[in-house]
């Protein structure tokens, strides 16, 4: 009888307990239905901004291979920078009222929070537009309007061939609104510095000439480029080709030409006028753009003086590497002496003929190749998008920066680029090759870009985002990479993978000194020829960036030192469980984040892997 009580006991707990488990699981289940339904919502907002977004800018649609709008060129009107500044305004508190932020799942929220920061930050930047220089020497509307129409849009029909013309037309209107920005910055006292419109005219004055536009041996580089297109076009009949060519040649002759010379006009006119000042200080407002910059580019919330001591003192550490690698080859001078004999015996240089430039893209080439035999060591996911090795364009080569890499279209059609500047080849000595090749393309920005731009589960608008302390710091620490699998097996060659990390180091410095200590010119150029190997011009060029980019050049050194800091902590904590393959995916595997974001990321994948971080 008690059994039987005690059984039947049992059994009405047992039952009360699976149907409190059932209940459980429904609402379980039920909770992870509302977390389905708001992802969704949420997933469905962003893919909906992100196209809307890129109907609003044409530029970046041919930068996917999207050919949508290819007929026309970003609005750089002052009329259209306050209407987008409604548009992500009204973006916000759309997000705010259409998602329960508490329903999300926690992927879900850091997509949530991350376009919540872009959007506020974005604003914010667009605000200060009059104090970004719309044309200058890096990456100016005058040069990027040429290049982009050179390296992304392809001519396969006769569409493609009409909307180039059309672009071709279209020109004048957008150098119409380039001077009208001008006029802008000009009437708030925020116009480039002097040597930026020597640049910039030499940019423009070498787009306006050649044949068609007046007899030539040359031709000029817009016809060139439409022509070679539409001549391997296999799509369109010989007398349309024909017909398209007078199309072409009148758009450039009656419009394209007439924009670029309004903008000649004024970019004259400037230049008589402006300063050599070149730190953001005499801005109005200078010290909080400046400020607002350095927390854009770094993802941190370090000040100017702070930057600059980290810049001080990793050159001292750097310097005593230097050293060593000096008294290892047997040079017996000091190190100064050491950087005079790298910066000019003819060993360490490719010669400045068009057979060392293009032994130097074969060499560059066979390195990253080299590379990608390495890879499996260092990490489990890897990109599918290809990558070649291209030199600079001939307009822009005089003007632009040392190297730079353009990402591969999500089709397929482009591939990864890494632009190579042989402008000046004792810009590009060889000791340098192996880091810079690594740096642009593999493991760096060709490897972290495209897969993020491959990765299946993100939301667009973060595959496409680029945190520039994110992305630039991968760059930097992937030239260390090398040495790992190794490479810089050259002694010359390891003293140039610390020349680049120096270089960068020295960025912080310099950056911080123009546009908050108040350096001249001479003053930051003086302080990299004193302090790293480089060429004189490289010294120049690298000033005159960052007078144009400010904050920017402080992000590499300051995104590669997280990195770093973050591996050593997973190594500290994790011991043998560690595994630098699984580490880098951490890194790679969730698009570009800010710093922040990124070290709490490592701290969760180190507690997941049963330790505390």
């Amino acid at each position: 009888m008690i059994k039987n009580s005690i059984g039947l006991l049992l059994i009405a707990i047992a039952s009360f307990s699976s149907c409190s488990q059932n209940a459980n699981r429904k609402e379980a289940s039920m909770e992870n239905v509302a977390i389905q339904s708001e992802d969704e919502k949420l997933s469905q907002f962003f893919e909906l901004k992100f196209n809307q977004k890129l109907s609003r800018f044409p530029n970046k649609e041919s930068a996917l291979g999207i050919k949508k709008h290819q007929n026309l060129w970003d609005d750089e009107s002052e009329a259209f920078q306050k209407q987008e500044i409604k548009v992500l305004r009204s973006e916000l508190k759309e997000l705010e009222e259409l998602i329960s932020y508490q329903d999300l799942s926690p992927n879900a929220k850091l997509s949530y929070d991350l376009f919540k920061r872009s959007h506020l930050e974005d604003i914010k930047y667009i605000e200060y537009k009059p104090y970004h220089y719309i044309v200058n020497q890096m990456h100016g509307i005058q040069a990027e309007t040429p290049a982009l129409l050179i390296n992304k849009h392809s001519i396969s029909s006769e569409e493609d061939a009409l909307d180039y013309i059309d672009r071709l037309k279209n020109i004048e209107s957008l150098m119409d609104q380039v001077v009208e920005s001008l006029q802008k910055s000009d009437s708030m006292n925020t116009l480039p510095p002097k040597f930026v419109y020597d640049h910039v005219i030499r940019d423009c004055e070498n787009l306006s000439k050649g044949y068609p536009i007046n007899e030539s041996d040359t031709l000029n580089t817009i016809w060139e480029d439409f022509t070679d297109k539409l001549g391997e076009a296999n799509t369109i009949g010989k007398k349309r080709k024909e017909e398209l060519l007078d199309k072409a040649k009148e758009a450039l002759l009656k419009h394209t030409l007439p924009g670029y010379q309004h903008l000649l006009q004024t970019l004259y006119v400037q230049k008589e006028k402006t300063t050599e000042d070149d730190g953001v200080w005499k801005f109005p407002q200078g010290d909080q753009y400046y400020q607002f910059m350095l927390e854009r580019m770094t993802t941190t919330k370090l000040n100017a003086n702070e930057i600059h001591e980290i810049g001080l003192s990793e050159v001292k550490r750097i310097h005593s590497e230097m050293i060593a690698i000096k008294e290892s080859v047997g040079f017996k001078g000091s190190l100064k002496e050491f950087f005079e004999f790298m910066r000019n015996d003819k060993q360490f240089y490719f010669e400045d003929t068009e057979q060392g430039r293009e032994e130097y893209l074969a060499e560059a080439v066979l390195t990253i190749d080299n590379m990608k035999q390495k890879l499996d060591e260092l990490f489990i996911t890897k990109p599918k998008a290809d990558i070649i090795v291209k030199r600079v364009e001939a307009f822009r080569e005089k003007s632009a920066g040392k190297a730079f890499y353009e990402i591969p279209s999500p089709d397929g059609s482009i591939p990864g680029t890494y632009y190579a500047n042989l402008y000046k080849m004792t810009d590009m000595p060889r000791y340098q090759l192996e880091a810079l090749a690594f740096h642009e393309g593999i493991p760096g920005h060709h490897m972290q870009l495209s897969i993020a731009q491959e990765l299946s589960d993100l939301p667009k608008f973060r595959k496409y985002k680029e945190y520039t302390a994110y992305v630039e710091g991968w760059g930097l620490y992937s030239e260390s990479l090398g040495k790992e699998v190794g490479f810089y097996k050259d002694p010359y060659s390891d003293f140039g993978r610390l020349a680049m990390e120096l270089w960068r180091s020295c960025r912080l410095v310099v950056d911080t000194g123009i546009h908050s200590k108040k350096w001249t010119r001479q003053e930051s150029i003086d302080f990299y020829v004193s302090n790293t190997p480089n060429s004189v011009n490289d010294a120049v060029k690298m000033v005159e960036r960052h007078v144009v980019m400010p904050g920017q050049a402080t992000a590499y050194k300051i995104g590669m030192l997280k990195i770093i800091e973050l591996r050593e902590k997973s190594k500290t904590v994790l011991k043998d469980k560690f595994d630098i393959r699984e580490f880098h995916d951490v890194i790679l595997t969730d698009g570009a984040l800010p710093l922040d974001i990124l070290e709490l990321k490592v701290n969760q994948w180190i507690a997941s892997k049963g330790a505390q971080s």
